[in-house]
Formats: C-alpha cells, structure tokens, sequence
C-alpha cells in the first residue's frame, strides 16, 4: 500500500469513529509563476469549531489557470472528508487541498479528545547533530547549515530544484538522493509527502539512520510515517483558526496562532487515536 493509501485509510476509519463539522473557510493564495514566494506559500482551511489544516501551494505553471479559479464558496458549507480522500489522486491541486483536509481533520479529532501531544520537544533539536556525523538533509533548511557545520559534522542537501543548487554554489546541494545512502542523521521537508518523493528518499536512507520529518505541513497523526520507519515527525497544530486565516490573508507571522507538535516512535503508540473517545457519535 502506498503512503498517501496508507493517509486515506487513516481519514476513513477517523471519519468512520468521528463526526466531522463543515467546512467553515478556506484561503488561497495568489497565484506567482515560477514558484510562490514565503509569504504565498501555504493555503489553510478551517471547520466549523475552529480546526485548521495547512498544506503547501506546490504547483506548476499550467495549473495556473485551475488554481486561480479555486473560490471559496465552492467549498463552504462542505464535507472535509471528500476533498480528503482525493490526496493520492495524481492531481496536484487536489492534493493540496487533500492534504490540507487531512490535516484539518486530524486536528479535529485531537481537539475532540484532548489528545496529548508534545509541543514542548524541539523536534530539530532531536537530531543531536555532533562530529562524524554525516547528515542529510532533505530541502534546504538554510538556518541549520551553520550549526550542522560548527559541530564537526558532514552535510549533503538533497534538492529537487536545480535553479536552487545553482543559486546556492557554495553549498553541497544535488539531485541524487542515493547520496543519503551514506548519512546516519536525516532531516526531511514534510513536503516530501505532498511531492510524492518521500518513498524514494526512505529507499535510499539506511536502515539504522535518524530521520526526522519536520514542516509546517505535517499537521496529522503520524501512523503512516512511523510504520515507514521515520523517528520524529515534528509539525504544526492551529490553536485558532481564524486569527490565523487572517493572518495568512495579511501576510504576517503566524505568531501565537499555531502550536508546534512534536511525535516520537519510540514513545508514541501506534493507532493511539483509535482507543481515544469522541464526544459525539459519528455522521452516518
């Protein structure tokens, strides 16, 4: 079963245990060719309630058009699990919104059963980068190349964008990913999932390495990433969906408005979601 299977498998039997609010809101950002700059990068819906999932706005010139003729009235009102269960379908405007609906749903369940989850735990801090480590990172965390360098350790970047390795010459930064195939310590863009290239980068991770998953992004109950023998998977939760789709409409830091998660395999119980109690019963 591939991976966004294993994410639609995992909304079923949440929407099959769990009543789901509406749709409340949803925001798009403006299209920009070439690539969305930082302050255009991420869309976000919010339910009724107030849970919010965030997805990255990872699109080609072509789908411009499609993209720009998203409105949010088309999805107001709305079931979430229907956009949700498009992730996987080889489009990638539905699976934006897809993933943005996974998260939005997970988020809904964990405010449903006070789900406790750490966001006290750096999950970047994990890593314990120290010398000979070799480290891999997977997308360019520009903030991290230095320490990652001061503490004697080799690093390779992994990037799909080659315009990026090339504005970057200073930088170890290639397409091969079979270069991981060599690093004990691997630090992964939860864009990887949206860009369908996680599987092959875990192809090429070895067996004994740490590999972190962090982003934004990264919203969901982790099952589908731990049963891949990823180890941290640190996110965001929104504490309040409306302060922060405005705040996204605005341009502005998200502040206070989003909580990081941080999950652990060695500590987090598989399927843990499924003995938690909901509230109320269950849509039919």
């Amino acid at each position: 079963m591939g991976l966004k299977d294993e994410f639609r498998k995992m909304i079923t039997e949440l929407t099959e245990k769990f009543s789901l609010p509406p749709i409340a809101d949803i925001f798009f950002p403006p299209f920009h060719k070439g690539g969305q700059p930082k302050e255009d990068q991420f869309m976000a819906v919010s339910l009724e309630g107030g849970a919010t999932g965030i997805s990255f706005v990872l699109l080609p010139d072509k789908k411009m058009e499609e993209y720009t003729a998203l409105q949010p009235p088309d999805f107001v009102g709305k079931d979430p699990r229907e956009f949700a269960l498009a992730f996987g379908k080889d489009d990638p405007i539905r699976e934006m919104i897809g993933l943005a609906m996974i998260n939005a749903i997970c988020q809904h369940v964990m405010r449903e059963t006070n789900f406790a989850f750490d966001s006290a735990t750096d999950s970047l801090g994990l890593l314990s980068v120290s010398a000979g480590d070799r480290v891999g990172m997977v997308g360019l965390f520009s903030g991290l190349v230095k320490p990652i360098k001061k503490a004697g350790a080799e690093l390779i970047v992994i990037e799909k964008n080659d315009q990026l390795i090339k504005k970057f010459p200073d930088l170890p930064m290639t397409l091969d990913a079979t270069k991981l195939n060599k690093c004990n310590k691997i630090l992964c863009t939860s864009t990887t999932i949206l860009n369908n290239s996680l599987d092959e980068i875990l192809a090429h991770c070895p067996p004994d390495a740490f590999v972190s998953i962090v982003g934004p992004t990264a919203g969901y109950f982790p099952d589908p990433l731990f049963a891949r023998g990823v180890d941290v998977v640190g996110g965001r939760v929104v504490k309040n969906g409306d302060q922060f789709l405005q705040l996204l409409k605005e341009r502005k830091r998200w502040g206070d408005a989003t909580q990081r998660t941080c999950f652990q395999k060695e500590t987090y119980a598989l399927g843990a979601w499924r003995m938690a109690q909901p509230s109320s019963p269950a849509r039919r």
